[in-house]
């Protein structure tokens, strides 16, 4: 390095510059750093200090918890001539708390970074162990990376700290202790040793400049100190009964008057009229306001987080909305359930895919909604799902295993996202015939179904679709070519589009069902029907016994007791005693 360049480095104004500068409270502040270096040595670490303390810890620039403080630990003193043992939570007496701790274990294991548990309580944050980061799920369901631990160094959002220290009525002292080294001596550099102490409002630092004698490095300057960050206000932390209660309302398009103009209306519960009597003047809890379609693809991108169903809407345990989603070309929610059940952040997601009214609620969802009726929705994707766990239960009953395989907790997001797309993408088509796929065809259960087959068979049919065409095939099942013709169709069509490029095999497939000629989304409406189809099938197959192992067998005993009824007194004997040997005859009459 040059001269220049070391004279700016032991001044340290690059240094107090960074830990001067205004923090904002989206800014990750680092909170604990070791970083050493042939031409820097950079340590911080952080303590919580009581607010009565502050002059006090402003007074001097050494600081007040270092790395491995914090932990429980006794004090002992004598009283009177007695011996006094006191525990002490945080290895002191001052009070001063660690906000992060470091965790060493004699050498014999890694030493390593924790931040506070009760910080990490007081904000119910998510630790993501794969990547040593901390997430907070606010109301709605979102996530924020609140902090961020590394081998060398911890960062933590200001927003939080400042909520945390709220609460505490405590003020984050972040200590630093920098080192700068250059192979030039002071006199060289234009610097003078000695010392130098300051104090900023709540920034106190020393700083030195020495000359040395230690290798190549002939002089080094030190920055010591601490800086203090203030607390929020307690009605900004955040914490129930302490933080301010502003709940806000999104507005709704619930008409349009005589001059076509939009009629928009408040959601909040409390400025609705209801059953008992209040805001008689006002629109009805239950007005029901309706949505375009893809309001609800935010839900189904994320099925780790949401749950769709017939009619509701859900987040984890965080909300809950009931939603009527029984029609081709929108959803519907009630006014008062939009203000009551969604965070607001939710609510204004909805407003941008918010449609003048056309028509009304399905009359499934009025008998379930508001009648208390059990009511099915007659949508394909619907009855989907429940077909399909009706062949899991008729499975159970009459096989003891399952012709279509459970899917792998990291392929489940395919059966709950199954619908009718809400646009004509390609994308989403794709994405859907991939999983509809995996559902009927990938999950076909080839262990059990070579079971039910001969050995010869087994060795020269390859995938799941000729496995169960055999199995039908020997049993002559009436059927099962139209619906083993619709199961290979299907399977073209994902590797022909969603598993490789599309080509003249996919423009093929294409057109066996009708791509060209009709909208995406009624083509898979079709393809959903002939699924449907399917899984009647398969129940079918199931509950009569083409597969069925036990009532294939006592078809084979019924027919042999039915081949005897008609030999007895015919078959002929060359035993002494005139027995028949009756699995002989059965066996002769088969083979003619």
């Amino acid at each position: 390095m040059s001269i220049v360049s070391d004279q700016k480095r032991l001044s340290q104004a690059e240094m107090l510059a960074w830990l001067g500068r205004d923090l904002k409270m989206t800014e990750m502040v680092t909170v604990y750093l070791s970083d050493h270096q042939e031409s820097h040595d950079y340590g911080i670490y952080c303590a919580l200090i009581p607010v009565d303390q502050i002059e006090q810890v402003l007074s001097f620039s050494s600081w007040d918890l270092r790395w491995g403080d914090g932990m429980p630990d006794a004090s002992m003193s004598y009283e009177g001539g007695e011996k006094r043992v006191q525990y002490l939570r945080y290895g002191v007496t001052d009070r001063v708390e660690p906000l992060v701790l470091g965790r060493e274990f004699s050498d014999l294991y890694d030493a390593y970074m924790e931040i506070s548990e009760e910080f990490r309580l007081f904000h119910k944050l998510y630790h993501d162990r794969k990547k040593d980061k901390y997430i907070k799920i606010d109301e709605a369901g979102n996530e924020d990376l609140v902090a961020i631990v590394e081998a060398n160094r911890v960062q933590i959002r200001l927003k939080e700290i400042r909520q945390f220290l709220a609460i505490k009525e405590m003020y984050l002292s972040i200590q630093f202790d920098c080192r700068e080294h250059s192979k030039y001596a002071l006199q060289e550099l234009g610097l003078e040793e000695g010392e130098s102490k300051h104090r900023d409002g709540l920034v106190c630092w020393a700083r030195t400049h020495v000359d040395s004698s230690l290798g190549n490095c002939r002089s080094f300057s030190t920055l010591s100190g601490k800086r203090l960050v203030r607390p929020l206000a307690k009605s900004k932390s955040g914490l129930w009964g302490f933080a301010e209660e502003q709940k806000e309302y999104a507005e709704f398009i619930i008409d349009v008057d005589e001059n076509g103009d939009e009629i928009i209306h408040t959601s909040d519960p409390d400025a609705l009229a209801n059953n008992f009597g209040a805001n008689p003047d006002a629109p009805h809890f239950l007005t029901p306001v309706h949505f375009d379609k893809q309001v609800l693809d935010k839900y189904y991108q994320q099925p780790s987080k949401y749950n769709v169903d017939a009619w509701s809407l859900r987040c984890g345990s965080l909300w809950h909305m009931w939603i009527d989603k029984d029609h081709d070309d929108k959803v519907c929610a009630w006014l008062g359930h939009l203000g009551e059940r969604l965070p607001y952040k939710e609510q204004l997601h909805w407003r941008t895919h918010n449609i003048p009214p056309k028509g009304g609620v399905s009359k499934a969802f009025f008998d379930c909604g508001i009648k208390g009726k059990a009511a099915k929705s007659d949508r394909p994707e619907h009855l989907f799902k429940e077909r399909y766990q009706d062949l899991q239960d008729a499975c159970k009953e009459y096989l003891g295993w399952q012709l279509l395989l459970p899917l792998d907790t990291a392929d489940e997001y395919h059966f709950k996202n199954l619908r009718v797309p809400t646009t004509d993408e390609q994308r989403d088509f794709d994405e859907l015939v991939l999983s509809l796929t995996k559902i009927l065809i990938d999950s076909l259960n080839e262990r059990r179904l070579n079971t039910l087959i001969s050995k010869d068979q087994k060795a020269k049919l390859k995938g799941s679709i000729a496995r169960l065409e055999a199995v039908l095939s020997a049993h002559d099942v009436e059927g099962a070519a139209e619906r083993i013709a619709f199961l290979r169709k299907l399977q073209s069509l994902r590797s022909s589009s969603a598993a490789h490029r599309k080509g003249r095999n996919y423009r093929k497939i294409a057109k066996d069902f009708g791509v060209e000629s009709q909208h995406l989304r009624d083509v898979f409406t079709g393809i959903i029907w002939q699924a449907l189809d399917v899984l009647d099938y398969f129940i079918f197959l199931v509950r009569s016994g083409p597969i069925n192992p036990e009532i294939i067998e006592k078809n084979k005993i019924e027919e042999g007791y039915a081949i005897l009824d008609e030999m007895v007194g015919f078959a002929k004997s060359d035993r002494t005693d005139g027995s028949v040997n009756h699995d002989e005859v059965i066996y002769g009459e088969r083979s003619k």
